[in-house]
């Protein structure tokens, strides 16, 4: 007799929805406005409602999405404010992390960040620039092999340095491309140098100063940040 797969339970289908959903807001696949209907939502991921109204839930308690009467659901577009305490976040959140992996990088770390301001070099468009300015912040902390620490980061990181968080950017003002990677390629030297009180001075201001630019300008544009 052959053994029957079970169907996902409703809470893990939530969960992987909800997953999706946020990938999609945050890589800018499904821009700030837009409505997410749950019928749809539902035909997508072969799901009754049940699951898809969990996840919407979440998202909200996230911040990525928002109830509007007689629209229901839509994909919530960030405020300044929202941003700059994210940022704060950020900054508390990697440089804890910083501290901890710099003493435990290796040469392989070392190299993989390498590899990754060497494609931000080569980098033609604001997604290419985001791509590869999260991967950066993420490949500076995973080294700190702390699970928690890291998926933290990762949402937080993702919310801001993603089309979704540059919705409120201005590339040529807030953020100028060749002084965030000069900044990059500072904390890594100090990373070569185990210097992890440099690495965490370089990257609070690094991060510190998207949110200056952000208050100065306050000026909508979906382009790169920090």
């Amino acid at each position: 007799m052959g053994v029957t797969k079970s169907k996902p339970n409703q809470k893990s289908l939530s969960y992987k929805i909800r997953d999706e959903l946020r990938n999609d807001i945050l890589s800018g696949q499904i821009v700030p406005g837009t409505r997410l209907r749950q019928e749809a939502l539902a035909e997508r991921f072969n799901a009754s409602r049940i699951p898809v109204r969990e996840a919407l839930r979440q998202l909200e308690m996230e911040g990525l999405v928002k109830t509007q009467l007689n629209r229901g659901a839509v994909v919530a577009a960030p405020s300044i404010d929202d941003i700059c305490d994210l940022l704060d976040i950020r900054i508390a959140l990697e440089c804890r992390a910083a501290k901890l992996a710099v003493p435990k990088m290796t040469q392989a770390d070392i190299d993989h960040l390498e590899q990754i301001l060497e494609q931000y070099h080569h980098s033609q468009t604001p997604g290419e620039w985001a791509e590869n300015n999260r991967l950066f912040h993420l490949g500076l902390c995973e080294p700190a092999k702390n699970k928690q620490l890291t998926a933290l980061i990762k949402l937080y990181c993702m919310s801001t340095s993603s089309p979704y968080a540059n919705f409120h950017l201005d590339m040529t003002n807030a953020t100028d491309i060749k002084t965030v990677n000069s900044d990059h390629l500072e904390i890594l030297n100090a990373c070569k140098e185990r210097d992890v009180n440099r690495v965490i001075i370089v990257l609070e201001q690094h991060i510190q100063s998207t949110k200056d630019s952000l208050m100065h300008y306050q000026t909508p544009c979906n382009k790169v940040t920090q």
